[in-house]
């Protein structure tokens, strides 16, 4: 896309990862529920309509590509060798998942205090948790050969969502732990729960 004069003289922003800067530096300042599309558009010297091409709501910049990302894990589980244990294959496909450089762990960290702690994006963060938690019952449900909704498959995808998302809470208690490490030795409980669904891994 060609840069063009934006509304304070300079080349508008024509990428995700500024209008998410420029939303999460109004979200510091004034609050998520304080913040509109209009003050980001502002903030960016563009138009509101071009924020909207990029993000349609402020919920969806406080998950960033989550849609791309969603399609990358799907086709990391789908990449995973077929004799890989099955708790394996899920516990490196979340770690890969969740992979960021050193550098944006700062800004991840931020996302997620953003996710985790404002009431006002609950709702939105639920729709896109069984999004995740979809990826996962399918990917386990192709290699058990069951349907997507059968319980243990079910109970695969909450339980590798719940212990992420424990691996996260701890990561922001304590960011002196990496990551990855937290991950790692949180998913590698989940050996347990496909033991309790009778998976033969």
């Amino acid at each position: 896309m060609t840069d063009r004069p934006s509304l304070r003289g300079r080349p508008a922003a024509t990428t995700h990862a500024e209008i998410e800067q420029a939303a999460f530096r109004l979200f510091a300042e004034y609050g998520f529920e304080a913040t509109t599309l209009d003050m980001i558009a502002v903030e960016l010297g563009i138009s509101r309509r071009t924020v909207a091409r990029y993000y349609p709501s402020k919920n969806d910049i406080a998950w960033g590509r989550f849609d791309e990302t969603l399609v990358s894990f799907k086709e990391m589980l789908d990449a995973m060798p077929q004799d890989l244990p099955l708790w394996q294959a899920v516990q490196r496909g979340v770690l890969a998942f969740n992979a960021v450089p050193a550098a944006e762990e700062p800004f991840l960290r931020r996302r997620m205090r953003l996710i985790l702690g404002t009431p006002a994006l609950q709702a939105h963060s639920t729709l896109r948790y069984v999004e995740w938690r979809t990826v996962v019952a399918e990917f386990v449900a192709r290699r058990r050969g069951v349907p997507v909704g059968d319980l243990g498959v079910q109970t695969i995808a909450n339980a590798s969502l719940s212990i992420a998302m424990s691996a996260y809470e701890a990561w922001l208690d304590d960011p002196g732990t990496p990551l990855a490490e937290l991950l790692d030795e949180a998913m590698a409980r989940l050996r347990g729960y496909l033991a309790v669904t009778g998976d033969p891994d």
